[in-house]
């Protein structure tokens, strides 16, 4: 048990590990997260769509679907290698935030559509390429890989956007400002939520490993793997870390209710007295393209 705070929601009480194979998908996984993401999430590495274009010997031609694409983050960097992309999700406000997203960067190509990827193919149409980027853990794999293959166009590829997380503890060189407190404000999100990771109504305390193995039992060949390097200094105000706990499911807005804004200047708080300059610095790690064909 944790003591739950003065106008918290009621979490919970969960016994077990809280796993992923117990885990239900509900609408509110995310709900809230959606302006806090782009600012929150560190950037992909500035090489990833000449890597993806490269490996699938793109010519600009076809079409591309985002599968969770969020708000377009990777859709909108992937739009200029094809005829035109689509953005599926199942949050309405991470699609707003992608439609005004493209309109400020004149993107004209990208359409959107509000579905849950075990609902392809929805009459889609076929697609050069079909993306995964931070979002295919969330979903029932081998349905959604089996749907997929039967999308792709001759030639075409299923392909895993990975962007491994930034650990500041196994960093040894010297940055220009102090790395995130991440266990800091991890200690803080256990005191207003508990010990469990929130994800949506229930708790999931792990993900799922193994893509290449589900992929490969939807009829895919086994993954070609392309690293995109990156290794960036990449500098971080407290701002930008204060959405970055906001952008996560398991410290999404909702979750934390009445409390939010409490919670919000404790973070301040800690963020500063951890960096009295208000600035953080990581270094941003390789991206992997996981690229699956079919069989």
């Amino acid at each position: 048990m944790f003591d739950v705070r003065p106008g918290q929601p009621t979490l919970p009480v969960v016994s077990g590990d809280g796993g992923w194979e117990t885990w239900s998908w509900d609408e509110t996984l995310f709900a809230g997260t959606a302006p806090f993401y782009v600012q929150g999430r560190p950037p992909y590495a500035e090489g990833l769509a000449d890597a993806l274009a490269d490996a699938l010997a793109l010519d600009g031609r076809g079409r591309l679907l985002d599968v969770g694409c969020g708000p377009g983050v990777v859709t909108l960097r992937l739009a200029g290698r094809f005829q035109s992309v689509v953005g599926l999700d199942p949050d309405g406000g991470m699609l707003a935030e992608a439609a005004r997203l493209a309109a400020e960067q004149g993107i004209g190509n990208a359409s959107w559509v509000k579905l849950r990827a075990e609902a392809l193919p929805a009459d889609l149409g076929n697609f050069r390429a079909v993306t995964f980027a931070a979002s295919f853990h969330w979903m029932d794999r081998l349905k959604v890989a089996a749907a997929v293959r039967d999308m792709l166009e001759p030639g075409g590829a299923a392909v895993q956007v990975d962007a491994p997380a930034y650990r500041p503890d196994e960093l040894t060189d010297p940055l220009a400002y102090p790395r995130p407190p991440l266990e800091a404000i991890e200690q803080l999100r256990r005191r207003y939520l508990g010990p469990d990771r929130r994800a949506g109504q229930s708790i999931r305390n792990t993900s799922p490993s193994g893509e290449d193995e589900i992929f490969q039992a939807a009829g895919f060949r086994p993954a070609d793997e392309v690293l995109v390097p990156d290794g960036r200094l990449h500098v971080r105000t407290i701002d930008d870390m204060v959405a970055s706990v906001f952008s996560n499911s398991s410290s999404a807005p909702h979750l934390l209710g009445d409390d939010m804004a409490t919670f919000e200047a404790e973070l301040r708080a800690l963020l500063g007295e951890a960096s009295p300059e208000g600035k953080f610095a990581i270094r941003l790690p390789a991206n992997v393209l996981r690229v699956w064909r079919p069989a």
